[in-house]
């Protein structure tokens, strides 16, 4: 499912990213907006936010992880997760 843009607007003030793209990844963005008429910023805007939640699992769950091996997070049992849903 693609995201949900609507929330952006010409006239709306956004903050700017730029970025290098390797050759044959520019070369392919640049064939999909020429031939379906939306702007590479379009794809590249959709992509990451398609993306970033799980580049956030992935990148930030390893901190969670190591805060559980060293203590500093609570842990439930399944038991007590299931059991917490009961209430």
């Amino acid at each position: 499912m693609l995201p949900d843009l609507s929330y952006m607007s010409c006239d709306q003030e956004v903050p700017m990213l730029s970025l290098r793209l390797p050759a044959d990844i520019e070369s392919r963005l640049e064939a999909l907006a020429r031939k379906t008429g939306r702007t590479k910023s379009h794809y590249a805007r959709e992509a990451i936010i398609e993306k970033i939640e799980d580049m956030e699992d992935a990148y930030l769950g390893s901190e969670i992880l190591e805060r559980i091996r060293k203590g500093e997070e609570e842990v439930l049992t399944a038991e007590e997760m299931w059991r917490g849903l009961d209430d």
